[in-house]
């Protein structure tokens, strides 16, 4: 199975997704832990942040989890920034198994969390290609799950539960 949370930077992606592994594992499923920022870094920083660049990121991002979402033993929490519809769906399509949580964080709340300093130097002018800023976030289409206000301000380790006990019986194939 094929986790995956998106939300815009600030919305407590990589920190779920970690407590959410990590609870995985404590049930003993085998499971994978893919973040965009280590990815990044593992390609790299080949890309750039402009629309162009992020969606072949994601292509990269989609096409890695095809690969590894073949082993029926292994699950894969993924968090990912997430903006192409388009891909959202290749996603659901081509995984056995694909459950797509969305953390709807406001972006005034991002901007006022901005652990990245990312939001203030977009509206400062001195950083450009930021989401939620100078491009638009769209909201996924049909994700499996959303964490909204007042929810998504709980603890990281609350919403992790809270994700676990909404997870679907992992399917297999074959």
């Amino acid at each position: 199975m094929v986790i995956c949370l998106i939300g815009l930077s600030g919305a407590g992606k990589t920190t779920i997704g970690r407590v959410l592994v990590d609870l995985m594992r404590a049930e003993g499923r085998s499971t994978l832990f893919l973040d965009g920022d280590d990815l990044r870094s593992l390609w790299q920083e080949d890309l750039h942040h402009q629309l162009a660049d992020r969606r072949k990121n994601h292509m990269r991002f989609s096409r890695l989890c095809a690969l590894l979402d073949q082993d029926d033993h292994v699950d894969i929490v993924v968090s990912a920034l997430s903006i192409f519809p388009d891909y959202q769906k290749w996603n659901r399509e081509n995984f056995n198994q694909y459950y797509e949580v969305f953390l709807n964080l406001p972006v005034a709340d991002a901007i006022e969390r901005d652990s990245k300093g990312l939001y203030a130097k977009a509206l400062a002018g001195t950083l450009q290609n930021v989401v939620g800023i100078d491009i638009p976030f769209p909201v996924p289409p049909n994700p499996d799950l959303v964490i909204e206000p007042p929810q998504i301000h709980q603890p990281p380790a609350l919403l992790g539960e809270f994700i676990l006990s909404r997870l679907p019986e992992r399917r297999r194939h074959g």
